[in-house]
């Protein structure tokens, strides 16, 4: 009996429940059966009870927890002397955090640990303190198979297209029928849609942003109402240009889930960490589209001309299209001193390394740079007009028979890969279940995913061309209405630029290579 070590104890109990717990485990580990399980055994045991510590909700893998922490404090100040939980598991599930507990931690500060159902007393000599250890090692072993068990369940359900994210993409909501759906938010789509259009009008995201602020419109941390006060966005209603890039890039507004962007770096660190690309889970036409396939590629191929756009400077029709033809550095514009006075090329990457002599200035009066250019424009623009471009009927049969072999491989690819999918699912859970070895898992394992990655790669090239020739008669169309625009204005948008042209490069012989969007 406790009372034979005729000591005084003021005894803490210590509670805890975790959502993993409340789904998996039995009623013996919900909070009202340990607070039952423990009173009874205070009381047989004649302890005095100082305070009773419940966690509901926390995790074991983690230790900051508002009444474990508590109770610490209360071990601090010398209020508590003894700590009882139902098992260990209770106390945490991490190895190394528990082993610190039990075997340093409590024994520095003259505190007795017990749990109950493990039989486990510090201050006893017993040969079932010897084996806590190990039941540490079990209890951890046991987090991680939870943890692997819930992301392959959350990875199963991303990949038959469900939406299992917390805050919903900007645009969207949760179907309120079904919260693994996504249905539109019709005045953050309104915004959206504004967005793109902004886009494709040649505003780089500094002058989006701008403009979206000076309008007063709600920033999306404003929607949500994020909880830090401070949040600056919240606050002040301030649009970035990361904001838009990140709104300008995501393919959820074509329609498509896009998922596993993001992961935990284990299951006991709460650190999450960008994936690569290669391992998003991706899935086409799961929810309602607010922008159009062809405007939100149209607006990508944007994006590299309207970025690193220096707001201070004066906004020339060429910002974000120059490179230097030497060095493939990107080619900046000087800002004029004074409103008639001249301004100038620069390469950054000479600038950059003046010292160092890595490239040349690749100066050019810029005014007189931006006439050249529009006069070769102009005489490229009629050339393609004039040309005969009346495509060969044999080519377009070709290219019809090959969409349709091509729609017919996709269909398959997509049954292959769900195939693959499943099997991957079965030799993960037959592991578990120890129905083959980790040696036979890893085999089976490295076969699959090596199958799984040729047929995607295969899927993402067919898709693409079979994308492209959809594309190409609406794109010719648009770059016909373009090039009309162009050659009926003397003085083009830089919306038309932008366009027309992709990238222009000049050379330091003051030779220059316009790569434009059509054919010349």
């Amino acid at each position: 009996m406790l009372e034979s070590l005729n000591k005084i104890y003021n005894v803490g109990l210590y509670i805890r429940l975790s959502r993993e717990d409340d789904d998996k485990t039995e009623m013996s580990e919900s909070i009202t059966n340990q607070k039952s399980l423990l009173l009874q055994y205070v009381k047989e045991n004649n302890l005095r009870v100082y305070d009773i510590y419940i966690d509901d909700g926390y995790s074991g893998t983690n230790f900051d927890r508002p009444d474990f922490n508590r109770l610490l404090n209360d071990i601090e100040l010398g209020k508590i002397n003894m700590v009882i939980t139902k098992d260990m598991s209770r106390l945490g599930r991490d190895y190394i955090g528990t082993g610190n507990l039990i075997e340093k931690y409590f024994p520095e500060h003259n505190v007795r640990y017990i749990a109950v159902t493990d039989n486990i007393d510090t201050f006893l000599d017993s040969s079932n303190n010897d084996i806590a250890p190990f039941k540490a090692i079990m209890n951890d072993m046991y987090a991680k198979d939870i943890s692997k068990k819930i992301k392959s369940s959350l990875k199963a359900k991303m990949k038959e297209g469900k939406w299992v994210g917390g805050r919903t993409p900007f645009g969207y909501d949760q179907d309120k029928d079904n919260k693994n759906h996504l249905v539109v938010n019709i005045e953050q789509a309104y915004i959206v849609k504004r967005i793109f259009d902004m886009c494709l009008d040649g505003l780089s995201f500094f002058e989006i942003a701008k403009k979206l602020t000076n309008e007063k419109v709600k920033t999306p941390a404003q929607y949500y109402s994020f909880e830090w006060k401070s949040h600056y966005n919240l606050r002040y209603g301030e649009w970035n240009a990361k904001t838009i890039r990140d709104i300008l890039t995501n393919r959820m507004y074509i329609g498509d889930l896009v998922q596993n962007r993001r992961s935990k770096v284990n299951y006991k660190v709460k650190k999450v960490v960008k994936n690569n690309p290669k391992d998003y889970i991706v899935v086409e036409s799961t929810h309602e589209a607010i922008i159009d396939k062809n405007t939100f590629y149209e607006a990508q191929k944007r994006i590299p001309k309207n970025k690193g756009r220096n707001e201070k400077k004066d906004n020339h029709l060429l910002d974000g299209l120059l490179y230097c033809g030497d060095c493939g550095h990107r080619i900046s514009i000087t800002s004029r001193r004074k409103k008639d006075s001249r301004c100038y090329t620069i390469c950054n990457y000479y600038r950059t390394y003046m010292k160092q002599k890595l490239c040349t200035t690749h100066s050019n009066n810029y005014d007189e740079l931006e006439k050249a250019i529009i006069k070769s424009l102009t005489e490229m623009c009629l050339n393609y007009i004039n040309k005969d471009r009346i495509k060969n009927n044999v080519l377009n049969n070709l290219k019809e028979d090959n969409k349709t072999n091509e729609k017919k491989e996709i269909d398959l690819l997509m049954n292959d890969i769900k195939q693959i999918n499943d099997n991957l699912d079965i030799i993960y859970i037959d592991k578990l279940n120890k129905a083959i070895t980790e040696e036979q898992f890893e085999r089976v394992k490295m076969k699959l995913e090596q199958e799984l990655n040729n047929k995607q790669n295969r899927y993402n090239e067919l898709n693409h061309n079979v994308n492209e020739y959809v594309n190409e008669e609406s794109k010719n169309k648009m770059i016909n209405e373009y090039i009309n625009k162009f050659l009926s204005m003397k003085e083009p948008s830089r919306e038309l630029i932008i366009n027309l042209i992709d990238r222009i490069e000049i050379f330091e012989d003051k030779t220059i290579n316009i790569h434009v969007c059509f054919s010349k």
